[in-house]
């Protein structure tokens, strides 16, 4: 069972804000689900969720629009907040040390309602981001590393191009290309879609 809730707010960093809308996927089924990244608005995700138990709160990464409603979300849910600990500088920009974190591990298994997540850590997008590859749904939630069109930005603090398409090449392009990509904002994608691009890609660096 695969859910999705768009949220708006805004993303800030490096001293810039923008508007942004993001993807909350919700994974479980009718008694228990994950919410992967809590956006913006922690009551339309509280919503969602209903009567079933949050097992985890995901971060994908910490830059804020990703984990702004993680904390209310936490209090109404009692649910564990789950971030890669290489995120720790983008997390204490926006809680410091009043809010704590279950540290993520590369190769890691989350279940909810049957369904399995396995976490790949895939930096470059930032230094923890990681995706969430969910073969019994045989789908990837990307988070911001990787789009419809290419590679999430990397254009800002702690970002880095070369360590991203590092990271999709290697942890992401391999996947079954019918794969479909759930991004972290925008249109869901496909691994088959994008591995052709591969090159423009990097020959464009970005």
């Amino acid at each position: 069972m695969l859910d999705r809730v768009i949220t708006s707010g805004t993303f800030s960093l490096d001293g810039g804000t923008w508007e942004v809308d993001n993807n909350v996927w919700l994974v479980g089924d009718a008694r228990e689900v994950v919410v992967i990244d809590a956006a913006h608005d922690a009551k339309a995700i509280a919503d969602r969720v209903g009567e079933r138990t949050v097992r985890a709160i995901v971060c994908t990464h910490a830059h804020n629009d990703h984990i702004d409603a993680a904390a209310e979300l936490a209090e109404r849910t009692g649910a564990p907040i789950r971030l890669h600990p290489a995120d720790q500088v983008l997390w204490e920009q926006v809680y410091g040390d009043r809010l704590s974190y279950a540290p993520l591990d590369d190769g890691e298994k989350i279940e909810a309602g049957g369904i399995t997540l396995e976490v790949l850590h895939t930096p470059g997008h930032s230094p923890g981001a990681v995706c969430l590859y969910a073969p019994d749904l045989c789908a990837l939630f990307s988070g911001d590393t990787l789009f419809k069109g290419g590679p999430g930005a990397t254009g800002r603090s702690y970002s880095s191009f070369d360590t991203i398409m590092e990271s999709i090449t290697r942890r992401l392009l391999g996947l079954p290309a019918e794969t479909v990509v759930h991004t972290g904002h925008g249109d869901s994608t496909t691994i088959g879609a994008e591995a052709p691009h591969r090159e423009e890609w990097l020959a464009r660096g970005h």
